[in-house]
Formats: C-alpha cells, structure tokens, sequence
C-alpha cells in the first residue's frame, strides 16, 4: 500500500477540474494522446459535455514513477454533494482547483470544508495562469487569507498548456499520504485484517452484469467467488468479477488493501447497492452462513439514505406516451437510486409520475435525458419540497405534493426545510442581495471579507424560496458575478397555506403549491396575471382565480373570442340583430358550461417565475 495515492479533485463550476484529469491521463500514459478525440474525458455522458459540469464521478488508475494514482473526479454541484462526501471518504487527499481569474467561488468554500471534515491533505492549485486576465497574485493573497493555506504551497498550473502538470503530479506523491497513513483506516483504526471491508462510493447499473459498485478496499481483499454481505441493506450476494479503471473497466485477479476498484455483483437495481455501503467479508464466511455469524459486523460510518430535496410532476404530452415514459422511468432509475417517483393522476394533465430529486439540477437532467434518449416530450409541473405535517391527532406526516395537503381542520403545524446558503459577491453587489434575500423571508446571518473587492455572505432561507428562481434573480443583482452554495439545516414550523388555482371554476392541481400566508394575496394575483398571459382565448370567458381555501384571494379574466353574427344583415328590424345576439349569448352560457381548457406547459413554467 505504500506506493498508492488515492486523491479527488474539487472546484467550483468551470473552474478547470476535468481539463486538469484530461492532462494526469496524458502525461500518465493511460490513455493515449491519439485516443482523446475529445476534452473532459472522464466526463462520459453527453450533456457532461454539453455543458461543461461534471454530473456523475468517474475514478481512474494511473500508474506514475512507479506510484499508483486512483483519481476520483467528483461532480462539482450541490445537488451531488453526498455522492461528493462518499468520494472524499474513499480518498487521502484532494487537489483544491481556483481559476486564476475568477478566484475562490462558493462551492470551492464548500468543498474544502467537506474535505477538511474527512481529514484530507489538501494540496492547493491555481488553474488558467496562461489567460491574460489572470490575477494569480491576488488569488494567492484569497488562498492563504481565507483558506488558512500558505501562499508557499499553493502550485501555480494550466490544465490546458500542461504548464506544471508534472510537479503536480509529484505533489501528489510526496504529499498525500498513502492508505496505511490515513483515510478511513485511519479514522477506524483498522488493524485485523483478517475482516474485509470495503466502501460503496458509487454504483451503476450494467445490462449485462447487474450492478457494479465503486468501492474502496479498507482492509482486507476481494476476488472473484467472495461470498459478501451489505451490511446495511442486508444484502447476500456472490462477486462475479473485481478490477479497477482504465477508465474503462479492466478485470483483476484480486482487489488489495487500500485499492480502488470495482466489484460486479449481479444485482438488478442500485437500490440493493447504495452509496455508502459497506461490502464485508467475514474470516468464517467460507465456512459458515452470515445468518449463524456470533456478532453481526460493524459498517464503515457515513452511510445515510438519500432523501430527495425538489419534487415536480412529469405528465406526457401525448397521452399514449404514458406506457413509455413509465419504462423510460424504470430504466432511469435503474442506475440512479436518488430518483424516486409514484405513479399519479391530474384532471388536467392525465395520468403521470410525482418525481423526486437532488435539486434542480438533477431535475433538469432527468427532463433532457427523456427528452434525448426516449423521445418523449413532457409537461413538468413547478418544483416544490417537502413539507412535515403535524395533524391534530399528533401524527406526523411528510408530504411532498401540495394536493395532498389534509384540509386545515386536521393540521396543527407545518414545517418547510430550511438551508443554510453562502454567496460569494463583489461588495459593491451586496446591499442588493441583502435586499433579495430579505424579499425571499432569509435571515441574515454573517458578512466577511474575503478581500478588498469581494464579500462572502451567509443566510437561512426557506429551501422552498431558492430553488424556484433565486439563482437567476442573484446572477441578476450582482452583474453574473455572485456564486451560491447551500446545505440543508432542518424543518422549520411557519405559517403556510396552500394556494390553489382554479381555470374556469375547475381546480387544477398541479398549480397549486405552498406559500407563507402573508405573501398568499400578491403572489396569486402575480401568478394569475401571468397564467392570462400564456392561456389561450376560447369562445367563451375564462375566469382564473386565486384561492386559499374557499376563499378567492385574486382573480383575473380572459375574455371571450366574439364572432360577428349580424355582419351578414344588411337592414330590416332592429329585433333581429337582438334574436341573433341573444342566440349567441346563451351558446356562449352553454359552453362555459361545458367548455374544457387545454393548459399549455407555459402556464406550469410561470410558478417557476414568481417575482
């Protein structure tokens, strides 16, 4: 073990981090020069390059002055941040990237601190030196002012040119400690060996082989035929294969102490395989059943079930797509255990799925990988979160669909979730975000100067308010420069109703969501303008209305198209223009009746759009 560094690399959004894994792959020799036809290469999925973030992690082997690399290249946003925490957890080191010309950003606080949490050697970097509005001094001064990390360490790069690429590379070797000095061996004092264990830090989901899981050997080794055990889901299974990446997978004889690698285990859904998990290999487990084991193991710590953050229903809009978006959705979810979904049904909207997700970014993906892989073209109403409810009686129920809210009478109290959010700004920037945050119900917290030109702020605000459309209104405020990260804090009680929407007196559903009651009135009669907007016209009027309730709190009217039923007279009695108006007049009163609107997706789009 003590030729093995296992390391990630952390940063902000597009400050460098997959270019920087581009250059250790080159230089390494694991993968040809001729074979990169393309930039990020450890970013496999489309949209990973498309826009330039990286979504799932990726490790890889490299083998370097005879050292064994294993990066781990972690996606840079919030909504993947255990996934993040489960790769620092596999790790000894992380190398901390800062653009040059854009210095430390929110996420990069928020990584560090991560990083730092599970006592990683942090190697610090100074990325895009070669662009000429490189500011490395003044980014130098921000690394050891806020950081706490000399000036002296700091390794000045270009992931691009490969400028100083190989005395990163040496870095890495001299300073992260091997597996025998650190790391989860560390934290447990690991010492019988004779006990394998190893941790999930990843697992996705092979046609073929079943589930293969990421892992990190803590002690111990694994070969093909090892009976194991998940401890926490409790799960038996036999290993059909072990090996490591190259990116790609390369099968070995036998995964040692302090290797990362990969484990094939036949499994039909990642759910039996979660991030975090711990796969064990008892000294009796050849000879003896785990059922008649003296003392059940102990798992390795971290592990926790993802909860969903952002809930929004996917309705088709073509109703003979249902069938296909149901299988899409199971496929989907075959290699992405944060996903949840329930089937579900709208008057308006027809037969669909209530989906969970990290954030709005996983949201986000999820929506363009149907789109792209399946075909499917949907309607996805607004977000929301989910919200404890604790009824009369003293029961207490988590529901993440503002429908199924119980009737006032029954609730006692509800509680939204609450987060702590950090902003990163130029100064002359923050009295307008305090201003913003302050409209969204935030509690000011902290301000500090990260240095002359730029202020990190720190907020509480109800998580229900930032995923809705904050993000756009804070690169508004600050001119595209302010950064944001946030992190869940707790359920918090206030005083929320549900506002519903009805269209030509039918109540619609998936328009209704859940507000503070004093912002009840105006942001329903906001939402109803907008709705008037994007509606088409009928034949008939069509009345939108705002309601708490029974009670109507806002309305607004579309009116009717009017044909010209008399244009054809050309004289005669004025009682026949009359017979011919009234005519028209109760055909209009019967299909107000009877008449049926058809919503466009833009009127789900406006909820996104409340200000």
């Amino acid at each position: 073990m003590e030729n093995i560094r296992n390391f990630c690399i952390i940063a902000h959004i597009d400050h460098g981090k997959s270019t920087l894994a581009d250059r250790f792959l080159e230089i390494t020799g694991t993968i040809e020069k001729r074979e990169m036809t393309h930039g990020q290469m450890l970013d496999m999925m489309d949209l990973e390059q498309e826009r330039g973030i990286t979504i799932k992690l990726q490790p890889v082997r490299m083998e370097y002055q005879g050292y064994i690399l294993n990066l781990i290249d972690t996606p840079g946003h919030v909504d993947f941040s255990y996934e993040v925490s489960r790769s620092l957890a596999a790790c000894e080191g992380a190398i901390l990237v800062v653009d040059a010309t854009q210095g430390i950003q929110a996420q990069t606080l928020a990584n560090l601190y991560m990083a730092l949490g599970h006592d990683l050697k942090i190697i610090p970097v100074i990325n895009k030196i070669d662009l000429p509005a490189a500011e490395v001094n003044r980014v130098k001064d921000e690394i050891e002012n806020t950081l706490a990390i000399s000036r002296d360490e700091v390794i000045e790069v270009s992931a691009k040119t490969g400028h100083h690429i190989p005395e990163l590379l040496r870095a890495v070797i001299d300073r992260v400690p091997s597996p025998t000095g650190g790391g989860l061996r560390k934290q447990l004092a690991i010492t019988n060996d004779d006990e394998t264990k190893a941790l999930i830090f990843d697992s996705k989901y092979d046609s073929y082989r079943g589930v293969v899981a990421y892992v990190r050997v803590v002690s111990g080794s694994f070969k093909k035929g090892d009976k194991v055990r998940l401890i926490n889901t409790k799960t038996d299974m036999e290993v059909n294969e072990v090996g490591y990446f190259k990116p790609k997978y390369k099968p070995a004889d036998i995964l040692l102490p302090g290797e990362v690698g990969y484990i094939v285990t036949g499994l039909k859904s990642v759910h039996e395989a979660s991030v975090g998990d711990t796969i064990w290999k008892g000294a009796l487990v050849e000879t003896q059943n785990f059922a008649s084991l003296p003392t059940a193991p102990t798992a390795l710590p971290g592990y926790k079930k993802v909860l969903p953050m952002v809930y929004a229903g996917i309705y088709c809009i073509d109703s003979n797509d249902f069938p296909y978006l149901r299988d899409s959705l199971e496929k989907l979810s075959l290699n992405d255990a944060s996903l949840t979904y329930e089937p579900d049904h709208s008057p308006a909207l027809g037969s669909g799925f209530r989906c969970g997700f990290l954030g709005l970014l996983h949201m986000d993906i999820i929506q363009e990988r149907f789109e792209r892989e399946y075909d499917l073209k949907l309607i996805m109403t607004a977000p929301s979160v989910s919200y404890e409810v604790t009824l009369q009686k003293g029961a207490v129920e988590r529901i993440s669909d503002p429908s199924r809210m119980p009737d006032p009478s029954y609730i006692n109290t509800i509680a939204e979730p609450w987060v702590k959010v950090e902003i990163v700004t130029p100064k002359n920037s923050v009295g307008a975000i305090m201003k913003l945050v302050q409209g969204k119900r935030g509690i000011y917290k902290n301000l500090t100067y990260l240095d002359t030109e730029r202020a990190l702020l720190l907020f509480e605000m109800p998580l229900a308010t930032v995923i809705i459309d904050f993000h756009d209104s804070l690169k508004n405020v600050s001119s595209g420069y302010a950064s944001m990260n946030y992190e869940f804090i707790a359920y918090r009680t206030e005083d929320l109703v549900k506002l519903d929407f009805l269209i030509a007196g039918d109540l619609v559903e998936s328009l209704s969501f859940m507000c503070h009651r004093t912002e009840a009135q105006s942001m329903g009669a906001q939402i109803a303008k907008k709705l008037k907007e994007v509606i088409p016209k009928a034949q008939f009027a069509i009345a939108i209305q705002a309601a708490i309730g029974g009670k109507v709190v806002a309305r607004e009217t579309i009116s009717a198209f009017r044909k010209d039923v008399t244009g054809y007279l050309y004289g005669g009695d004025i009682t026949r223009k009359r017979k011919l108006l009234e005519k028209q007049k109760k055909g209009k009163q019967r299909m107000k009746a009877m008449g049926k609107v058809n919503l466009p997706q833009e009127a789900f789009q406006v909820i996104l759009k409340k200000d």
